[in-house]
């Protein structure tokens, strides 16, 4: 059973609600110096020289100070609970440059994507999280790049190989 804080079960009951669901990404990978941090959501003025809007929230350890989540445009299909399938979800950035959508593509290893469903009012209380998605595949053009990701597909998992001994499996001898 999942659990679901006080606001949003409020919201979710209410006919009319002030609440905003957001949705924040975290992109981790190795060529990367720190994890890009995301947010569909411009809760809080970051700078006004540029124009940043993002998120300030704690979540998975992010200083909300000096890592905001910032804003971008995009729209998020969250995993889905089917029975035959990994779970699966799609994000897609709009109003994109060229050369964001030329580094995506660029991208030869799977990079690792987080995602949790916070209230903009409490963005630090987690709705739903889900953690160590593999980016699949990054397609599009300067507008809209759309970003695919899945769990680790059960092939790639390990298992053991070795004999079911005693001493390599001691639960199974008892």
């Amino acid at each position: 059973m999942r659990r679901v804080s006080i606001n949003a079960r409020r919201a979710f009951d209410a006919e009319l609600s002030g609440e905003v669901e957001v949705a924040l990404f975290r992109f981790e990978h190795a060529s990367l110096a720190q994890p890009i941090l995301l947010s569909t959501d411009p809760t809080t003025r970051l700078s006004t020289d540029p124009l940043i809007y993002g998120t300030r929230s704690a979540w998975m350890g992010a200083d909300p100070a000096t890592e905001p989540y910032l804003f971008v445009l995009a729209s998020a299909e969250i995993p889905g609970d089917q029975e035959d399938a990994p779970a699966a979800a799609t994000i897609v950035l709009e109003n994109v440059t060229n050369e964001i959508a030329a580094q995506l593509r660029a991208i030869r290893t799977r990079a690792t994507v987080h995602m949790a469903v916070v209230l903009a009012s409490t963005p630090d209380v987690v709705e739903v999280e889900f953690r160590h998605h593999k980016m699949i595949s990054a397609e599009g053009d300067a507008a809209e790049v759309s970003i695919s990701m899945s769990r680790q597909p059960i092939e790639e998992e390990y298992a053991p190989m070795d004999r079911m001994t005693r001493d390599r499996f001691p639960g199974l001898h008892r």
